[in-house]
Order: structure tokens, then C-alpha cells, then sequence
């Protein structure tokens, strides 16, 4: 076999996860990779090994080496340098997660994450994706995207994470319209039952939504409306820094 063929192999394995196959056993990857079983175990124990898999109960996930590598991606560490600083205002405002993400296709890709401590637990992780309808990130990203393509995104199979994950594209557009009138998203429990979300987007130079940022609260917290003014105040940071660096060029497609 030749190295090319080895390494389209391997990519085979690791293009079988996605949003909604975060964990995968070894006859999952077979069947996915459309592989042999004795091929698909061969290269998952090479992935293994150089950190691109890691082995968890259940099966396999996408391992902490391929989000370092995403990490030295130019555009997103160009953006999460410049957001940070405003990142973790946000955070020390009041301890809860805060995250950045931008678009890749109908996904909201996570480009820094600051996680907080004895909170409500979150699927956030940096390089990780998350559907775009059913996030707060995801909604602010979703909701100024041209017509066509937002059509193209709804006319997707939904994933349902809980009860409140909201599945009909009438419903979704309906909330899209109230994205771009008010200028924050809020997901509420869409994906973690108990989570709530408060998102505002990050704009390029030229007034195009480049990023989203959002903070996590638990959703019984007590006026958790109140997050908003400091959720847009610190995607407007963001968006000054972009327009004074020119950082046009991000990963959002």
C-alpha cells in the first residue's frame, strides 16, 4: 500500500466524526470509514498514537492534538489573540463560560473557550463544532448569512439534543428574525437542558458577521437577562479590535 493510500485511509477514520458522532467503537468507524475491520483498527491505533484519537469508554473521539493544530491556524489565532482580552472581561463579570466560535458550513466551530468552574456543564471544547440552529454562537452566525445560504443550512437533517432543540425551520426562522431585530441570540436548553445562552456577533471592518460571541449561564440564574449589555459590549470590543488590526480574513465559510 502506498503512503498516499495510508493516508487517505486515516483521513477516511477521522472524517467519520462529526456534531452528531462525537464518540465512535471501532465497528462504528469500520462501517462509517467503509473499511476492513483489521484496517480500520490498524490505523485507529496509529491515530491513537500520535494523539490524533484518544480511547474513551464507549469507543474513540477526536483527540487534543488535531485542536492544537487547529489552533495554530493563522486566522483563528489572529482572532482569539485579539478577543481575548475582552474574552476574559467578560468572564471575570461573572464567572461563567464564555466562548468565541465562527461558521463552517452549517457547524459553529469553537476557537477559544474559557470554562468556568461549578457551573452548568457545557459540549464546548476548542475546536469542537456544534450545529449553527441550535447554539447561541450558531443562531448570531446563522441569522446574517445571505438567504440562499441560510436555506441551504435549514434544509439540513436536524440533530436534537434535548426536548427544546428547536427542529422546525419555520420556528428557526422565526427566531432568526429576532436575532437580527435585536442583535443577540439566546438559546435556551437547546443543547444542555439546563444551560442558557446569551450571544452577540463580532463584526469585520466592513460590517460583515465574522464571529459570535456568547457567555453560558445556568438557566434557573436569576435574572440572567441581564447578561445581554455585557455580552454585546464585549462582541463590540472584539469587532473594534478587528476593525483596527484588519483582520478580515477568518475561517468562515
Amino acid at each position: 500500500m502506498t503512503g498516499e493510500s495510508v493516508l487517505r485511509r486515516a483521513l477516511q477514520v477521522l472524517a467519520c466524526f462529526d456534531a452528531d458522532h462525537v464518540t465512535l467503537s471501532l465497528a462504528e468507524l469500520t462501517e462509517r470509514a467503509g473499511l476492513p475491520q483489521s484496517t480500520a483498527y490498524r490505523h485507529v491505533l496509529d491515530l491513537v498514537a500520535w494523539g490524533a484519537l484518544t480511547r474513551v469508554p464507549g469507543g474513540y473521539q477526536v483527540g487534543d492534538r488535531l485542536a492544537e493544530l487547529a489552533r495554530c491556524r493563522p486566522s483563528h489565532q489572529s482572532l482569539r489573540e485579539l478577543a481575548r482580552p475582552h474574552l476574559e472581561d467578560l468572564f471575570e463579570a461573572g464567572r461563567h463560560h464564555v466562548q468565541l466560535a465562527v461558521r463552517d458550513g452549517a457547524d459553529a466551530v469553537y476557537v477559544d473557550f474559557l470554562p468556568a468552574r461549578n457551573t452548568v456543564a457545557v459540549r464546548t471544547r476548542v475546536g469542537g463544532r456544534l450545529p449553527l440552529a441550535a447554539t447561541g454562537v450558531g443562531l448570531v452566525l446563522l441569522a446574517f448569512l445571505p438567504e440562499r445560504e441560510i436555506d441551504e443550512v435549514l434544509a439540513r437533517p436536524v440533530a436534537t439534543f434535548t426536548p427544546k432543540t428547536l427542529v422546525s425551520p419555520y420556528e428557526i426562522r422565526r427566531l432568526l428574525g429576532e436575532v437580527r431585530r435585536s442583535g443577540v441570540a439566546i438559546s435556551d436548553g437547546q443543547i444542555t437542558a439546563d444551560a442558557y445562552s446569551v450571544a452577540a456577533p463580532v463584526r469585520d471592518r466592513h460590517g460583515a458577521v465574522v464571529a459570535a460571541v456568547s457567555v453560558v449561564v445556568p438557566a434557573n440564574l436569576p435574572h440572567r437577562g441581564t447578561w445581554i449589555p455585557a455580552v454585546r459590549m464585549a462582541a463590540r470590543a472584539v469587532s473594534r479590535e478587528l476593525a483596527e488590526h484588519s483582520t478580515d480574513q477568518l475561517y468562515s465559510r
